[in-house]
Parts: structure tokens; C-alpha cells; sequence
């Protein structure tokens, strides 16, 4: 284990933020850079080697936290990103996105603050990137077989890379003009600068993987045609519908669903553009929707000048600490303060739109909305409680329904789809069509980037059984108990 007394002789420490007037100037990482190494393996040695690791279940990827924990504290920074790449493609990346169920699940949170699992985690793989640690694993021979991958995000990017390093000639489709999917386009670049997906690339390119932009299978090349090239296919098109907002008002001009939004600053970021075509600049802008790609929104208008920002949510304010519904190991729902919300604007709890209202050449400028509360289980409007907000921008962060039906993609496949509009999909993650597997939110709805990844490498394994016979890849340690999962 690390220190033994490493928890009773530290207290939790966390990266720290450049200052708030810094970081609104620039679109960089929100995080002071290098400020985790000179605290991360004392943060490391908290890590008790508890009898029975929670973190482990907690962890959707089964990462092996004690085992990198003990040589992030020894400064074994080699060894830490072996294990540390054992059961993730890309810690980069959920070390900077994640919410951290691990540390939910930690044995030290009961009663005291948790290890700083992510940090650690992000401090290991940034230390092998900039060590070499980091090199292409080329398979020492090829099978012959062919898988296609839908989809560029991260669990496609999983899946791509283990069939790779299996022997299998991958080719990963995907429909934007750039890979990465969500993480290229969805999250902004204060969460995440897009580098750490291009060197990512790089090193899945030298390995032989092969990336094809710009084709939207269904549309631009038919699902059935694609199977006809490929021994086996895997769709990784994530869960893009966008839950809507069905009230009057809702056609006026500056009303955008959050995906609509947020690619186009990412866009101007890459250079396409010298100012996005949806802005925020000089105006009052309304997110609707308190969760993760909500907040992604409120940092974006700030950075891009907005008059005023606000964001409502029809739920009411969590806790700020755990409940007796949600007991530990498991994730709990508490209130969250992210950058974005450290940088301003305001959050309104338990109210709901009722509709927009716009002046005479069809753009929105207000937002009606009414407070609701819980009434026999229901979410009810209070009486009185009308009134409108200034409203010159809206987006729409409510979450997403399903894969994508209108490109035909479903359709050609023949797929059957699940109670809840999810592609259908057996233990080994294969649909009901041979040789077709799926993963992450197509397969499972929207959910995290660890649940993603995971996906995305247990699909590999399936598609690799059913090529080869038997898998050349380790079976992903997946947890058991899925009451401790969000």
C-alpha cells in the first residue's frame, strides 16, 4: 500500500483553478498547469489499501486505484501508467471529465473527504505523456479480418483500439470532419483542450487504425453496404437526439438546442471560424437544463461576453451532502459548484417554462417560466409564482432520448431497439443482427464517459470472440453489483 498514516497525515488538497478574470480572457484548460505534481503523491499516499477497494466497483472501468495510487506515491510514474492503461484507453481523458464515482465509493469518504482519486489519475497519465511513456502498441500480427467502427467518441475510440491491438484491421466512420465526437465538438475547451484527443489519434494511426470523416453511415454510405465490406461492425453513434421543448414560442430565432450551440465555439477554436454563427456576445442568455453539458453552456456564453447568463432547472436544489436515500458507496446526487459556475451567472431550482415570447421580427426576448413543486409525486405549478426573464439566448441542455433514427442508420441495419429506444444488444454486446455489436449511449443512453469507454472495450472483446473464436483481449473487470452505478 502507499503510506499507512498517509490519510491521518494529509488532507485532501485538489488542482487548483487559474483565477476566474484569467481564465475568462482565454479558452485553456481552467486548471493551473503542473499544479497537481507537487502535492499528488502525498494525495497518493491517503490511499488506505482498504480490505475491500469500493473505488473499484465504483468505477465502471474496474480501475485498478490502490495498485496506481501506491506508485503514484513512490514517484513510480512508469509503472503507474501500466496499470493505470490495464483497464482505460484514455485517462487523459476521464482524468479531466468525470465525475468520479470512484471517489463516491472511496472507504475513506465515510467519514472523512474522499482520495483525490481523478486528480491522481490525470497527474499519472500527463507525467507518462511528457516522459514517453506513451507509445504505439503495434499487434505482432494481423488476423485478416475487417471491423468498421460507427462513431468517434470515446467509446468507439475504445473499441477501435483494443480490435486493433487484436490483430483486426479497424476503420473508424465518422460523420463530422473531425474525430472525436462528442469530446471534439460537445465539450469545450476549457474542460478539455483538443490536443489531448489529437495525440490520441496519432498514436491509434501508428498502431493501424484507420479514420474516415465525413461519411454519415445511412446517409452518405448505406448500412448495408458498409456490412458487406466488413467481417463485423460496431456502432458507437452515442445518444444525439436531443430532448426538445415543445412550448409556445419555441420557433423564435435564438432558441438552440445545447449541440447546436457548443460545436460552433468549439469550431472557432480549431479555426474554422473567426466568431461562431450562435453567439452569446452582449446578450441575456438562458440555459434550460442543470446538469454537465447545462454548465458546458454557461462557460461558453461567459467566455463569449454575455450581458447576463442564467440557468434553471425543473428539479429542486440538492443536497450538499448525502441524503439517507443515497447512502455511501453509492453516487449521490449533491449540489455541484463546476468552473463554469464558479465564473458567475445565476441558478434557478424548481421552476419549469411555460413559454417564450419574442418581439416583431420573430427573435426571442423573454422567457415565461412558473415555480413547480412535488405534489402526490408530480411536479405541479405553484399558483402566483408566474414571471419572465430576459431571454435574447436560449439553449436547451435537457439531455438526449436515443440514437439517431432520422439518418436511417436503425433502419437499414435492422436493428431492434430496447424498452427505452436503445439499440438491443446481448452480453456480449451484440445486436440482433450477426456480426453487428454496440456500445455506449447508443446501446446504453446517455450516460458517462467511464460507462462509455467500457462499453466500448467489452464490445471489442465480444466482436473479437466472434472473429476469432476465442478473444485476444482480457475480459474488461466490470462490476458486479450495478445498485453502486450511476
Amino acid at each position: 500500500m502507499a503510506d499507512p498514516k498517509g490519510f491521518l497525515n494529509h488532507g485532501r488538497e485538489v488542482a487548483k483553478s487559474r483565477p476566474v478574470d484569467v481564465r475568462l480572457k482565454d479558452w485553456n484548460e481552467v486548471y493551473v498547469p503542473g499544479s497537481l505534481l507537487p502535492i499528488i503523491s502525498k494525495q497518493a499516499s491517503r490511499c488506505m489499501d482498504c480490505g475491500i477497494p469500493f473505488c473499484h466497483n465504483g468505477c465502471p472501468l474496474g480501475n485498478l486505484i490502490p495498485e496506481w495510487n501506491d506508485y503514484a506515491y513512490r514517484e513510480d510514474w512508469a509503472a503507474a501508467s501500466e496499470r493505470l492503461h490495464a483497464t482505460n484507453n484514455f485517462p487523459e481523458f476521464t482524468g479531466r471529465l468525470c465525475p468520479a464515482p470512484c471517489e463516491s465509493a472511496c472507504v475513506l469518504g465515510i467519514n472523512q473527504p474522499a482520495v483525490t482519486i481523478k486528480n491522481v489519475e490525470v497527474s499519472i497519465i500527463d507525467k507518462a505523456w511528457d516522459s514517453g511513456d506513451v507509445a504505439p502498441q503495434i499487434p505482432e500480427r494481423l488476423s485478416g479480418k475487417t471491423v468498421a467502427v460507427i462513431g468517434s467518441g470515446p467509446a468507439g475510440l475504445a473499441a477501435a483500439q483494443q480490435l486493433t491491438r487484436a490483430g483486426h484491421t479497424v476503420a473508424v466512420y465518422e460523420r463530422a470532419d473531425r474525430i472525436g465526437g462528442l469530446l471534439r465538438y460537445g465539450i469545450p475547451e476549457f474542460k478539455m483542450e483538443k490536443r489531448h484527443i489529437n495525440r490520441r489519434i496519432e498514436q491509434m494511426r501508428a498502431e493501424g487504425t484507420r479514420f474516415r470523416t465525413g461519411i454519415e453511415i445511412g446517409r452518405d454510405l448505406k448500412a448495408t453496404d458498409l456490412k458487406k465490406r466488413y467481417d463485423a461492425v460496431v456502432i458507437a453513434a452515442g445518444a444525439t437526439t436531443a430532448r426538445d421543448l415543445p412550448v409556445p414560442g419555441r420557433e423564435l430565432a435564438g432558441i438552440h438546442q445545447a449541440m447546436e450551440y457548443l460545436p460552433l465555439a468549439n469550431k472557432v477554436q480549431e479555426g474554422d471560424f473567426v466568431a461562431p454563427p450562435i453567439t452569446a456576445e452582449g446578450k441575456h442568455v438562458v440555459v434550460i437544463g442543470g446538469g454537465d453539458t447545462g454548465a458546458d453552456c454557461v462557460g461558453t456564453a461567459h467566455r463569449q461576453g454575455a450581458a447576463s447568463v442564467t440557468q434553471l432547472e425543473i428539479m429542486p436544489r440538492p443536497s450538499e451532502d448525502r441524503n439517507a436515500s443515497q447512502p455511501w458507496p453509492t453516487f449521490p446526487m449533491l449540489y455541484k459548484v463546476t468552473s463554469a459556475h464558479e465564473e458567475g451567472g445565476e441558478r434557478v431550482y424548481s421552476v419549469s417554462t411555460t413559454h417564450f415570447e419574442g418581439d416583431e421580427d420573430g427573435n426571442v426576448q423573454f422567457l415565461h417560466l412558473t415555480e413547480v413543486e412535488f405534489i402526490d409525486g408530480k411536479l405541479t405549478p405553484k399558483p402566483g409564482t408566474e414571471r419572465k426573464i430576459p431571454a435574447q439566448l436560449v439553449t436547451l441542455a435537457m439531455g438526449f432520448t436515443g440514437t439517431d433514427r432520422e439518418n436511417g442508420l436503425v433502419e437499414q441495419f435492422g436493428l431492434e431497439l430496447d424498452e427505452r429506444g436503445n439499440i438491443a444488444r446481448d452480453a456480449d454486446f451484440q445486436t440482433n443482427v450477426r456480426g453487428v455489436f454496440v456500445a455506449g449511449d447508443a446501446g446504453r443512453g446517455q450516460s458517462l464517459i467511464v460507462w462509455a469507454i467500457a462499453e466500448g472495450r467489452s464490445a471489442a472483446r465480444g466482436c473479437d470472440r466472434f472473429l476469432t473464436g476465442a478473444s485476444e483481449l482480457p475480459a474488461p473487470i466490470r462490476p458486479t453489483d450495478r445498485s453502486l452505478m450511476v
